[in-house]
C-alpha cells in the first residue's frame, strides 16, 4: 500500500462549489476514476474543468489523475491555438493543497502537464490546463521527449477514431522518492497515460520512466491498477482493460529527434536493472 507516501490527511476547508463539482460527461461511461487505497483518497477532491477534470491530492499537491474527453472537433480548434505557458496556483483549492511555480524554481525538474494544452480548444480551456493542480515533476528529458510522443500518439489516435477517453496521472515509488519545493512535491516515478476508445471497444495503457534517461512501454490498463492502484475506467469490464489494443506507436518529439542517436539508445533501456527496480517496488508497494 502507499502508506510511507500517503499517510492520513486531515479535514479539507473547501469551498461549497468545489465540493460539489461532478462532470460525467469527462469520463468512460460517465465514471471518473477510482483510486482504489483508502489512504490515498484521504484529503483529496475532484475538480471540474472546460474540458478536463482533475483529482487534486493534499499530499501532493498535484494531482492523483486527470481525465479528458478528447475529440476530432476539438482537436481542429485546439491546433490554431497559441500557447502561451502561464502557470498559476488552482485558488478554488484551499492553500494547504496549493502548488506554486517558486515549487518548481531550480528544482532541476519540468513543470509537466497531464492533461496537455495542446488538446485543449479554446482559451478558458488552454488557461486551465496551465494550472499547478494539473501538473507533476517530470524531467526534462521526459517531458520534452517520449512524453511529447505519447501525447502526440494519443491526439493521433483521436483524430483516427473521432473520439477517446484519456486518463493521465503520476505514479509513486514510496521505498524511494524526492520531493521539490517548499511544499514539499513528490516526484512520481513514473507517468501513465490510459485510452479508451470507444468506437473500437479497447484500451490500453502508455508507461513512461520519468528518468534522465525515460523510457516508454505500451500496457494494458489492468497492468496499470497493478502498479499504480488507480483504475482509469472503473465502468468498463476487466475483460476489455486486460487486452491492450492496436494503439498507435510513440511518436518522435522535435526534442527526440533532436537526439535522435541518443533516443534510440534510452529507448532500449527500459529493461535495466534500475528501470525494472523502480517497477517492482511500484508493485510490491501495492501488496497488503
Amino acid at each position: 500500500m502507499l502508506k510511507v507516501l500517503w499517510g492520513v490527511a486531515g479535514l479539507l476547508c473547501l469551498s461549497p462549489a468545489a465540493m460539489a463539482e461532478t462532470c460525467p460527461d469527462l469520463f468512460a461511461k460517465g465514471l471518473p476514476p477510482a483510486v482504489l487505497s483508502e489512504t490515498a483518497r484521504s484529503g483529496t477532491v475532484m475538480l471540474c474543468n472546460d474540458q478536463y477534470a482533475v483529482l487534486a491530492s493534499e499530499q501532493t499537491h498535484g494531482p492523483l489523475w486527470s481525465a479528458e474527453d478528447l475529440t476530432e472537433e476539438n482537436l481542429e480548434i485546439a491546433d490554431k491555438m497559441q500557447r502561451h505557458d502561464n502557470f498559476q496556483p488552482d485558488t478554488r483549492l484551499p492553500s494547504s493543497m496549493q502548488a506554486l511555480s517558486a515549487d518548481y524554481t531550480r528544482s532541476h525538474y519540468d513543470r509537466g502537464h497531464m492533461t496537455p494544452s495542446g488538446d485543449e480548444a479554446g482559451a478558458t480551456a488552454q488557461k486551465e490546463s496551465f494550472l499547478l493542480s494539473n501538473i507533476v515533476p517530470q524531467t526534462p528529458e521526459l517531458n520534452r521527449g517520449p512524453w511529447e510522443g505519447v501525447e502526440s500518439a494519443v491526439r493521433g489516435w483521436a483524430r483516427e477514431e473521432g473520439e477517446i477517453f484519456v486518463v493521465t496521472g503520476p505514479g509513486y515509488d514510496p521505498d524511494q522518492f524526492r520531493t521539490i519545493g517548499s511544499h514539499h512535491i513528490p516526484v512520481p516515478a513514473v507517468t501513465w497515460k490510459a485510452v479508451y476508445d470507444p468506437a473500437g471497444n479497447g484500451t490500453g495503457a502508455y508507461v513512461c520512466l520519468n528518468t534522465a534517461h525515460p523510457s516508454c512501454r505500451i500496457t494494458s490498463v489492468a497492468t496499470l491498477i497493478q502498479l499504480v492502484n488507480i483504475d482509469p475506467f472503473p465502468a468498463l469490464p476487466a475483460s476489455l482493460k486486460d487486452h491492450v489494443a492496436a494503439m498507435p506507436p510513440i511518436r518522435e518529439s522535435p526534442y527526440a529527434l533532436a537526439k535522435q542517436d541518443r533516443t534510440r539508445k534510452l529507448l532500449k533501456e527500459w529493461g535495466t536493472k534500475a528501470a525494472q527496480k523502480a517497477l517492482r517496488a511500484l508493485v510490491k508497494s501495492l501488496v497488503p
